[in-house]
């Protein structure tokens, strides 16, 4: 996977050992399907205890290609889960599986969300406190999912996410990908951007963190700067938290220095 990565232009953390994206996470606590396609399940971990718990939907980056899929975020979730989140990873059609790309992306995560409820019969799940995580590509469909309001969110916090899909068109963000995964330019297809990108979907009306690196080269830093100004002006509590000097992958490894701050971010949503 992370050769993949690389030939798609991103880069390992720095001053890492061994890349996150080569470890092996620690496995799920359960894995359970939402719906019938392949892609449609979870993975659910929870915390030691009685509950209830907070929740935290985790939604994984990969530029919404069929190649990556949620394990490489599993690091994050379990760091997530011992410091007493339950988490709720979703898995989802991306571009390259049957139904992947816009529309059946962004249904697949209203519908792996509103499953929360389903999973609370069985498990000690606090729905009055859930967040929405989502890295890079995943930052886009956490802020939309917000904007849908499907389910009550106490807050959405984007790592390096896509926030604008019309400038990520403009910048080619990994050889034209939003082209890909809405079906068109902006100029062709003007409703599925109206609908899909978080920026033109401002006020979403819920907490909104952006957690960016100053030195990500794979999602520009300007793209959350630009984003968090315009919420901010259209009325929502939206906060630009800079990471200087941080790259893409550091927002998703709990062993590194900006680590802390992401799980400050998040437990400060979920008080």
């Amino acid at each position: 996977m992370l050769a993949g990565l690389l030939a798609a232009g991103c880069r390992a953390p720095r001053a890492m050992s061994t890349p996150i994206l080569d470890l092996t996470p620690p496995p799920a606590d359960a894995r359970i399907a939402y719906g019938t396609a392949p892609q449609q399940f979870g993975d659910l971990r929870m915390p030691k205890g009685a509950g209830p718990f907070p929740v935290v939907i985790v939604i994984h980056g990969g530029f919404w290609r069929s190649a990556y899929s949620l394990e490489h975020i599993g690091h994050l979730c379990a760091a997530l889960t011992r410091a007493g989140f339950a988490t709720w990873s979703l898995e989802y059609r991306r571009i390259g599986d049957p139904g992947g790309g816009w529309p059946g992306t962004g249904e697949d995560i209203a519908s792996g969300a509103e499953y929360l409820r389903k999973l609370a019969e069985k498990y000690p799940l606090d729905l009055g406190r859930v967040a929405a995580v989502g890295h890079s590509a995943g930052g886009q469909l956490a802020l939309w999912l917000a904007a849908e309001h499907r389910l009550p969110l106490r807050g959405v916090v984007s790592l390096a996410g896509v926030a604008d899909l019309r400038r990520a068109w403009e910048l080619r963000l990994s050889d034209g990908v939003v082209g890909d995964l809405l079906g068109g330019a902006p100029d062709a297809v003007a409703e599925r951007y109206r609908q899909a990108s978080p920026m033109e979907r401002l006020p979403l009306g819920v907490a909104q963190r952006l957690v960016h690196g100053t030195r990500d080269d794979i999602v520009p830093f300007e793209i959350s700067q630009k984003y968090q100004a315009a919420a901010a002006a259209a009325g929502d509590d939206a906060r630009l938290i800079a990471l200087e000097g941080a790259g893409h992958f550091e927002l998703i490894d709990p062993r590194s220095r900006e680590w802390p701050e992401i799980e400050r971010t998040i437990r400060d949503l979920l008080r």
